[in-house]
């Protein structure tokens, strides 16, 4: 964020004891997104807000607000807030969407289309071995793997779209700046370094349970289907599946023994009419449409919010000037986001989006290292 003062309005505003996403977000909406009319405004006329809130409006930690600021400005770190343009537009379509979220690595990857991998933290072998191999192949078509770094199979699938070349994002119920399970600690490094590290809880946050149901919401918006491997009766990953569903995406679940009781969540979720899939390609199929309709909702947003005129439609025969300069900066070797925003002189955000629809297009190829060749 390029203003300070914006920034620090909106850390007091998070940080506000009784102060949720869904008020931040009315009252941005009633102000034109103006976060220092509405911290004047509450400061102005308090009334309602707890003995904290007030306390904490009136005289703000000043310590915390600068370790805040002090974790933001290290190389690779963001609060990305609703009232940005390149918010992640399936976010804005969930229930109880966050107001901002911190991001430690590339905040670019919450634009591309996600899968959720969830399940078991006492996995078996087996599924340990089927969340790495949907998750290899679903990094290959082009999907970013999202989950919510735990143990078990989150864990497996993070680590293998890492060992696959690609780019991974963990949502976590702590601050940015704790990891937990603490056995994750490499992992954590690993992921912020070639991923995305994300939290609704601003840094020093400890874990709560309170915390995991509203992590898991996330998880579930930022992807267009959750795919559920072991889970047993009473596992967090169902309530990640319950919150997929009910925001209108695709579930889907691996079948497994019926003498496995980590199989029984599954079981439950395929008789609700959860899809049952045994291998990627049937993921990659049912997926592929809402991952088209993402990039088109991101071009248009991008165009409106940029000034960038990226145009929507993929396959078209005669493309616009971004993606002949696209074409041409691509070249004949493969090449980083980042490079092409160099050559191109376009923002990383609409060249995502670009790359996307020419991805699913057949135009454009996905490589590990997050690299991009023409398909020729």
């Amino acid at each position: 964020m390029s203003d300070p003062d914006a920034l620090r309005a909106w850390l007091i505003l998070l940080r506000t004891p009784g102060i949720g996403p869904a008020w931040l977000r009315e009252r941005l909406a009633d102000g034109s997104g103006d976060v220092h009319a509405v911290l004047d405004a509450l400061r102005r006329a308090p009334a309602g807000l707890e003995d904290a809130a007030r306390g904490w409006l009136a005289r703000p930690d000043e310590a915390r607000l600068a370790a805040d600021l002090a974790w933001l400005d290290a190389p690779g770190r963001r609060l990305l807030c609703c009232t940005d343009a390149d918010f992640p537009p399936p976010l804005e379509h969930i229930a109880q969407p966050p107001a901002a979220l911190f991001v430690d690595g590339d905040a670019a990857l919450l634009l591309r289309p996600q899968v959720a991998i969830v399940g078991a933290r006492g996995a078996t072998s087996g599924g340990l071995a089927h969340a790495r191999r949907f998750a290899s192949a679903l990094t290959q078509a082009g999907f970013v793997i999202t989950s919510g770094m735990a143990e078990g199979v989150d864990g497996a699938a993070h680590a293998a779209a890492l060992d696959a070349g690609a780019p991974t994002v963990a949502v976590v119920g702590t601050g940015p700046d704790r990891v937990y399970p603490r056995k994750h600690q490499a992992l954590a490094r690993a992921i912020a370094a070639r991923g995305a590290l994300v939290s609704e809880f601003p840094p020093g946050m400890a874990p709560r349970a309170d915390h995991f149901p509203r992590r898991n919401r996330i998880i579930a918006g930022l992807s267009l289907g959750t795919l559920v491997v072991e889970a047993g009766l009473k596992s967090g990953s169902l309530i990640t599946a319950r919150l997929a569903g009910e925001q209108g995406r695709e579930v889907f679940a691996l079948p497994g023994s019926v003498h496995n009781p980590l199989a029984r969540g599954c079981h439950r979720l395929i008789r609700e009419g959860v899809r049952l899939v045994e291998e990627p390609d049937e993921l990659i199929e049912a997926l592929a449409p809402a991952a088209r309709a993402l990039g088109m909702e991101l071009a248009a947003r991008l165009a409106a919010g940029t000034g960038t005129a990226v145009t929507a439609a993929a396959g078209a025969a005669d493309p616009d000037p971004e993606h002949r300069l696209l074409y041409r900066a691509m070249g004949h070797d493969p090449a980083t986001l980042d490079e092409l925003a160099a050559r191109t002189g376009l923002p990383p955000a609409a060249l995502s989006s670009m790359l996307l629809m020419l991805e699913l297009d057949g135009r454009v190829e996905s490589l590990p290292g997050n690299r991009f060749q023409c398909v020729c």
